[in-house]
């Protein structure tokens, strides 16, 4: 398996340019897809992103794949006006608490700023092998033993 590049590198710049642009694309677009638009605001034609970038691909997939503990997700404050970013708590019943007090306008952008906290918790080796648990067998999921 490739690691995730690591900061400071030409690599991980090149990937946190390309999500921003195709994020930069997809305003004016409902919901989020990491592809680059041909006409900003327009779906009819996309390329780029996770469909041409592996590394991107690769990376976003580890981030989807994460544990729902701690995970940063977006909360919407104000339907269609106001988003924040939280952080689950993993436990079932337990609201998530935001992780700082900056309240975005935009809903693509809060998107981006996600993925760079992701991007630097996340170590150049997350997602091997090594790091592998069937999660329902370990019971410390806070689901329901049936």
């Amino acid at each position: 398996m490739e690691p995730i590049p690591k900061k400071g590198t030409p690599e991980r710049q090149r990937l946190i340019d390309e999500h921003k642009a195709c994020i930069d694309s997809m305003k004016g677009v409902a919901g989020n897809s990491v592809l680059l638009c041909a006409t900003p605001g327009d779906t009819t034609v996309v390329t780029g992103g996770v469909h041409a970038d592996p590394v991107l691909k690769r990376v976003l997939l580890r981030m989807r794949g994460e544990s729902p503990k701690g995970k940063l997700i977006v909360i919407c404050t104000k339907i269609d006006e106001e988003w924040r970013i939280g952080r689950l708590s993993g436990i079932r019943g337990v609201p998530p608490e935001f992780v700082n007090d900056k309240i975005y306008t935009d809903e693509q952008e809060i998107q981006h700023d996600i993925f760079l906290m992701r991007l630097d918790e996340l170590s150049d080796s997350y997602g091997f092998p090594e790091d592998f648990h069937e999660g329902w067998k370990r019971k410390d999921d806070n689901w329901p033993i049936t």
